[in-house]
This record gives structure tokens, C-alpha cells and sequence, in this order.
């Protein structure tokens, strides 16, 4: 069954539409402006059907993304990835090693329920703005922007359609 899932996933272009993408990187943007924390947001409509075969978690593909899109190459260690699994209706968020002890498996997870339930009520694009304004508040907390900071932006900003 979860294969079909996968195999008859719906378009990322169809949930995530250009105009929606930028206004994501906008917020992305944004939010970076406050803090020297990087955020990168994924959305990936199915997995490849050998992985949905043997059941691959989105919990593990959520961490392969991380490593493939290098969230954990940040200087401060303190890079955030949303990761969006459209045929499992799958939301992770995974942290690099700097929010360790900083951050609750609960904290992260109440943004990840917070979505999920607004991509059920159909307003996904609010979802994930409100994802991004909950993970910026953490990350402003743990990890403050000096007033002599010098952004490098070191993770793209724009959405990753995989």
C-alpha cells in the first residue's frame, strides 16, 4: 500500500506552487535576519519505490536529506532542516549538534504537529510560515545575531524540491 502512496504521490508543484515557494524564501530570509541560525525547508513528493518498499522512515530519509543538502555544514552548528514527505504526509525536523540540550525533542516536535495539522486543514502554506516563525523564535533565543554580525548566509534560503 505504501508503495501506491509513493508511486501516485502528488506533485510538489502542485502543493508548493513558484509563488509560495518564494514567499517561503522570503520568510526564510527574514527570519534569518535575526539570528545566525541557517533554515533549510525540503519537500519531497515520494520516495524513490525501492526506499518505500523496504520501508525506509521518514525520520531516516529526513536525516539523509540533512546530510545531502549539508544543513550540518554550518559554522555554529546550528543549521534547522524541515523536511516535508508528501506521500507519507510526513514532517521532520532535524537539528544539528549545536541545539543539543538546548532544545526538546517535544519543541520540535509540537512545530511538526502544528503543520501536519494545517496541511490537513488545507492551509500549508500558512503552516509552514508559522513552522518557520516557531523554529526562528528558538533559534533567536539560542542563538542571538550580535549587532556586529556579518551574514554569510550559508544555507540557500530558497526551498529544496527533491
Amino acid at each position: 500500500m505504501r508503495a501506491l502512496r509513493h508511486l501516485f504521490a502528488p506533485s510538489s508543484a502542485r502543493v508548493f506552487p513558484p509563488d509560495a515557494l518564494e514567499r517561503i524564501a522570503g520568510a526564510i530570509a527574514a527570519s534569518e535576519s535575526r539570528h545566525t541560525g541557517e533554515i533549510c525547508f525540503a519537500v519531497e513528493a515520494a520516495l524513490p519505490v525501492r526506499l518505500a518498499l523496504v520501508d525506509h522512515a521518514p525520520r531516516e530519509r529526513a536525516h539523509d536529506v540533512f546530510t545531502r543538502l549539508r544543513a550540518w555544514d554550518t559554522e555554529a552548528n546550528n543549521g534547522v532542516l524541515v523536511y516535508i514527505l508528501l506521500a507519507d504526509r510526513a514532517i521532520e525536523i532535524v537539528a544539528d549538534r549545536g541545539f543539543k540540550g538546548r532544545v526538546s525533542d517535544e519543541d520540535w516536535s509540537t512545530i511538526c504537529r502544528g503543520l501536519e495539522a494545517a496541511m490537513r486543514d488545507g492551509d500549508t502554506e500558512g503552516g509552514v510560515m508559522r513552522a518557520i516563525e516557531a523554529i526562528s523564535a528558538q533559534l533567536e533565543r539560542h542563538f542571538p545575531r550580535p549587532a556586529d554580525y556579518v551574514d554569510t548566509n550559508e544555507l540557500p534560503d530558497r526551498p529544496h524540491m527533491l
